[in-house]
């Protein structure tokens, strides 16, 4: 059996996340731990993070999984959105460890036309200052992007340019996002493809190094560059991409997250049951 969740809200507090997953059937679950759309944040509350733990340990469900919120910049050459990022991260980092959440998944941000050298700078200096008080099996997971002008990490290569570049080497990890990867120019569409792709992906960043699925389909064609998600099986990357993506030994046991849609054609447990039909 595949573990596979998706993102669920926090509304009302955190531990409701937890119930949102079970309503939804699913294995595992990815959150938010604060409004994603803005920068302020207040503290976590210490009875509702040991209530959010212990609802967590009774559930089954494994792992939970944070992503940062929208609002950062983990490369941007501009010091004052630069600093709000960097001061993101390090309480994203903290609330995870707090929560007993294994994973914080992250985008790596835009260089904004300052040049990849310096994004690469950037974003090392954030990671490795948010890692200094990372304790335990926590890890922040760095996220493929789409390939949109600008941006870092959307080659295999870069990515594991950055994860190369931080050296608390144990607390830095991969996310790979499938409609991230298929806009950026990596074939997923038949078995062939995605056989091909994910060697690349071994051979460059390591199967090693990956911890998280993020599973979309892509509403744009390949390398497109346009971070657009489908429903699983209705976008460019197909029922027979996914497929094989889900037999393939290195990722059938990860946890995967799907961020699709919800509309008239399909909602959550539509998308869920999709990857369950097509993992047998």
């Amino acid at each position: 059996m595949v573990r596979v969740g998706v993102h669920v809200s926090i509304a009302k507090s955190l531990d409701t996340a937890i119930d949102n997953a079970l309503e939804e059937k699913c294995d595992t679950f990815q959150i938010f731990t604060r409004n994603p759309r803005g920068w302020k944040f207040s503290d976590l509350d210490p009875e509702e993070a040991a209530g959010f733990k212990e609802k967590l340990k009774q559930s089954q469900l494994d792992p939970a999984v944070d992503h940062m919120p929208y609002l950062p910049n983990l490369s941007c050459p501009e010091d004052e959105l630069y600093q709000k990022s960097t001061t993101t991260l390090t309480a994203e980092v903290e609330r995870c460890i707090q929560l007993g959440i294994p994973y914080l998944v992250t985008h790596l941000g835009s260089h904004l036309g300052a040049g990849r050298e310096v994004g690469l700078r950037r974003i090392s200096n954030a990671l490795t200052q948010a890692l200094k008080r990372a304790k335990g099996q926590f890890q922040i997971c760095l996220e493929n992007m789409a390939g949109t002008k600008n941006s870092m990490g959307s080659k295999f290569e870069e990515v594991q340019e950055i994860l190369e570049s931080v050296k608390q080497r144990d607390h830095i990890a991969v996310c790979l996002d499938t409609c991230h990867a298929y806009a950026a120019g990596y074939d997923l569409h038949v078995e062939k493809a995605v056989e091909k792709t994910l060697a690349q992906f071994d051979d460059t960043i390591g199967f090693e190094n990956l911890r998280v699925v993020h599973l979309n389909d892509s509403e744009s064609g390949l390398g497109s560059g346009h971070d657009r998600h489908e429903h699983i099986g209705l976008g460019y990357i197909g029922t027979s991409g996914f497929k094989a993506i889900l037999h393939h030994k290195a990722i059938r046991d990860l946890p995967l997250i799907m961020e699709t849609p919800i509309d008239e054609r399909r909602g959550n447990a539509g998308n869920i049951e999709t990857v369950r039909r097509l993992a047998k």
